[in-house]
């Protein structure tokens, strides 16, 4: 009988093994949801993200001990490989070279087109009917019945527009629209610059002769206005294509090793660049109270022609550095998207394209999240949050 005590105490019915395997789960199942909440939290804090970045900065390129167990033999043979890559890292700059040499080819023949563009935007020519029609998408497209319609619809509007005032020239404001249309480029617009770039007439991109060194220069062109004397701003981007001696390995192609920006020649009283504050000061012995005038450095975009110079050592502080950074990055997209596609992010359609391989990714984020709520849903433990 005492065996048969023992045995009832030592074994367990299976109903409550059950009870004990879904206690044991749900607890579980709470520890893990505590802990991605926790985790959650974590890496919304900035101070323990920068810990983190700085940590995995410090792995990148770090040995991982795998090469230090290698047979002296193979370190040998993969010593060879890495001198072959170093060749085509050669190899690889000598390409972006012809295509440098490529794209001066094709800024010729691009030009023509863009002088055209510039004459029809400050209405020193006026384009044909031919030339302004544009075929609709199919989805856009309509009968011909309402086609003509709305024609002499939009006829009889533009002919009473004209009636109560004067047939504006060209494309007003044209340049200043598509400044505050990016980004990237009306964070820089002040409210005291618009009135000066409703004087830009043009943007071009000007690359450097056969056999120069690798730069561009950007060319900003004004009409004759009371702000400065210039009617041209420039502002030069000098390259280099060829891996770094120290580290071939990090070529990525052409980068921008500096900028010239130029000397405005502001009229008086109208460098927005520049602002002029009050300050009272008391003296410590009379106790008299003085107002004293200074000029300060002002927020402008007009601050983007006068870049930060870089040392001959090539070493910067981190403000520098950081303006420098994102002044490269400015002078690349004008070179590379706004210049060509000017009448797109005139329209906002360029912007359109540009929102849409961002909403890819936001897309596939969500597609994630959803599947993560529809298992949750299907989790005959889940709980939904009041």
């Amino acid at each position: 009988m005492a065996d048969l005590d023992n045995k009832d105490q030592t074994e367990m019915d299976p109903a409550d093994m059950e009870d004990v395997e879904e206690v044991e789960e749900e607890e579980t199942g709470e520890d893990n949801s505590k802990a991605r909440q926790l985790t959650m939290q974590m890496m919304q804090n900035p101070q323990i993200l920068a810990a983190l970045q700085e940590r995995l900065d410090g792995l990148v390129g770090s040995p991982s001990g795998y090469m230090e167990s290698l047979p002296k033999v193979v370190k040998r043979r993969v010593n060879a490989l890495k001198n072959l890559q170093v060749k085509c890292a050669h190899i690889e700059a000598k390409f972006y070279e012809e295509v440098h040499e490529l794209e001066r080819k094709y800024a010729a023949l691009y030009q023509p087109l863009f002088d055209k563009r510039s004459d029809i935007v400050r209405a020193a020519y006026e384009p044909t009917d031919e030339e302004c029609e544009w075929k609709q998408d199919e989805e856009e497209e309509l009968t011909v019945s309402k086609q003509e319609e709305m024609k002499e619809k939009a006829k009889v509007e533009e002919e009473k527009k004209d009636e109560e005032k004067e047939d504006p020239k060209g494309i007003p404001e044209f340049w200043l629209t598509v400044f505050k249309n990016v980004d990237l480029l009306s964070e820089m617009l002040q409210e005291h610059d618009e009135p000066i770039l409703k004087h830009l007439l043009d943007i071009k991109v000007k690359f450097s002769d056969a056999g120069q060194p690798m730069s561009f220069t950007l060319e900003f062109h004004f009409e004759p206005n009371d702000f400065f004397t210039q009617t041209v701003l420039t502002k030069t981007y000098k390259m280099r294509s060829e891996p770094d001696e120290s580290d071939p390995f990090s070529f990525d192609g052409p980068e921008i090793m500096g900028c010239t920006g130029c000397t405005i020649d502001w009229s008086k009283g109208k460098n927005v660049t520049l602002k002029t504050i009050k300050k009272k000061q008391k003296h410590k012995g009379r106790g008299t109270v003085r107002t004293v005038t200074k000029t300060v450095p002002n927020d402008s975009f007009f601050n983007f022609f006068s870049p930060p110079e870089v040392p001959e050592t090539g070493e910067l502080d981190e403000d520098s550095e950081a303006v420098l950074a994102a002044d490269f990055e400015i002078g690349h997209f004008i070179r590379e998207r706004i210049v060509p596609r000017a009448v797109l992010y005139f329209t906002g359609e360029a912007i359109e394209d540009d929102d849409d391989d961002y909403d890819e990714e936001g897309e596939e984020a969500d597609d994630e999240e959803g599947e993560e709520e529809a298992d949750e849903e299907n989790d005959p433990d889940y709980e939904p949050k009041v």
